[in-house]
């Protein structure tokens, strides 16, 4: 399934700009309820004034909101920012730790933000886990969890470390094209495999099958 998706998603990775694990830490915390374009939009000039760690722990949340409005819930984002910044300063000498616990100890990072910026910036596997990914794996089949951290588990157990990144990164790209809350199942490449479709033509009869796109 996985090799079917890549196939329907050539390329598939993280659509949120960046240059280190910094930049991608600070987009990631701002994708909370926003899209990645949207964040793409601020982060230029966001970063050209907060280049790190250091200079971010230093900014006021009444200079952070104004650059970050477009992303929603700015003033809760603005103190998990400055917040985030001052303990990388504090615990880290203004760098961002390669793991998970030190990770998900700074203000406003979670485990989905965790496994991003491990996974897309610091080369360590990890398999992060939004709202698509949650329910896309329940849909076809590969998670009977209800929450992240037990659909993230039932992942890495279907797939060695070396593809758990790229696999999140398929689901999530899914979760946005195909298979969004009201699915376009013709459009869809693991159609034949799918425990929802399987269902839904047990309910209604035989789709026609997938497009392949």
């Amino acid at each position: 399934m996985v090799d079917a998706l890549a196939g329907q998603h050539p390329g598939a990775d993280t659509e949120l700009h960046h240059r280190n694990a910094f930049e991608l830490l600070v987009a990631t915390i701002l994708s909370a309820q926003s899209t990645d374009a949207g964040v793409n939009r601020i982060t230029p000039a966001l970063f050209s004034r907060y280049p790190d760690a250091r200079a971010l722990a230093n900014a006021t949340t009444e200079e952070l909101e104004p650059l970050i409005h477009a992303t929603g819930f700015f003033r809760q984002k603005a103190r998990a920012l400055r917040g985030m910044a001052q303990a990388l300063v504090a615990t880290h000498a203004g760098h961002v730790p390669a793991d998970m616990a030190a990770l998900t100890a700074l203000p406003g990072v979670g485990r989905k933000t965790a496994n991003v910026v491990l996974g897309h910036a610091l080369g360590i596997p990890g398999f992060p886990v939004d709202r698509h990914v949650l329910r896309v794996a329940a849909r076809i089949g590969l998670s009977s969890g209800t929450d992240a951290e037990r659909t993230e588990a039932d992942l890495c157990a279907l797939l060695p470390p070396a593809r758990w990144v790229h696999a999140s990164d398929l689901l999530i790209l899914h979760g946005r094209r195909v298979c969004t809350p009201t699915p376009r199942c013709h459009a869809c490449t693991i159609h034949d495999h799918c425990a929802y479709a399987a269902r839904d033509a047990a309910d209604n009869g035989p789709t026609h099958g997938p497009t392949r796109v």
